[in-house]
């Protein structure tokens, strides 16, 4: 415990604590019954602060989070979220763990050597994007997902946020904290079906800003590499 407390910051506890409290408190408010969701909620929240060191075990934690939010996204029939989470962020996070752990930073499994996307291979990025943005969106129009449009954004999103992990590039937080948002909007219209999954909208929520500072922490670790 004492390892853990000294490598995390004090800002990085105050989120990721922030985060928990925000996250059983809306869970106590508005569920109270869905223990998957808090379970899901409170690893995902756990695995970014890891992300957001650079650490590996933040993509072990996003695996989990990828199986158990795969689950919650089919009982409200986003199949989009649980085919992008299933057939994408899933095997992507695999991918990344085994990246992670093959590039540590001067022998540091602990933080991993931070990397980038070149202009070349940036057109091949966005051009597989786009390819898997207009794959999914037929597939997820033939079983009539709910809310097609965010949800088609969410598989860009995501998709892109799983290449840049992959690839170590500080901007792969910043992708997901675009995913963020759209997930923010795609709960806000569930909860108005149920009120259940407002808990879900804080979690995104706490994501957010959880993202946003792994994109600021990457950038400094980057710098810091490249002196």
């Amino acid at each position: 415990m004492k390892k853990i407390l000294n490598y995390f910051s004090r800002l990085e506890l105050a989120l990721w604590l922030s985060s928990i409290v925000l996250i059983l408190m809306s869970f106590m408010a508005f569920d109270r019954t869905n223990h998957l969701t808090l379970i899901a909620s409170l690893i995902g929240v756990t695995s970014l602060i890891f992300c957001a060191k650079g650490n590996p075990a933040g993509q072990i934690l996003m695996i989990i989070f990828s199986l158990l939010y795969s689950v919650i996204s089919y009982s409200f029939a986003y199949f989009g979220e649980m085919v992008t989470y299933l057939g994408m962020t899933l095997p992507m996070a695999i991918f990344a763990l085994i990246s992670w752990l093959r590039h540590p930073y001067k022998g540091n499994r602990s933080q991993v050597q931070v990397s980038g996307v070149s202009k070349r291979e940036q057109i091949f990025m966005w051009g597989l994007t786009a390819a898997v943005t207009v794959v999914f969106y037929f597939i997820l129009k033939h079983f009539d997902t709910a809310n097609l449009l965010p949800s088609t954004v969410s598989v860009t999103t995501s998709f892109l946020a799983a290449y840049l992990t992959f690839r170590r590039s500080p901007f792969f937080a910043l992708a997901y904290a675009a995913n963020d948002v759209i997930l923010i909007v795609l709960w806000i219209l569930a909860s108005l079906t149920d009120t259940r999954y407002i808990s879900v909208v804080v979690c995104f929520v706490s994501f957010l800003f959880n993202d946003l500072y792994g994109f600021i922490n990457w950038r400094k670790m980057k710098k810091k590499q490249q002196k």
